[in-house]
């Protein structure tokens, strides 16, 4: 996989966890482990992505 291809899909697994973080926020009982660990990985991928987008851009 090339590294542009690497970036887009982090950023579209980003965007997924985003979207199940909202997801599990409209529930009126969510699961705060369930949160604070999709937070997590969603931080994780931020962290990825900020590392191969400055390593492509020097």
């Amino acid at each position: 996989m090339t590294t542009e291809g690497h970036i887009a899909a982090l950023e579209r697994r980003h965007q997924e966890l985003d979207r199940m973080i909202l997801s599990e926020l409209q529930n009126t009982q969510y699961d705060e482990l369930m949160l604070s660990a999709l937070k997590r990985k969603k931080l994780g991928v931020k962290d990825e992505l900020t590392k191969l987008t400055s390593a492509t851009t020097q």
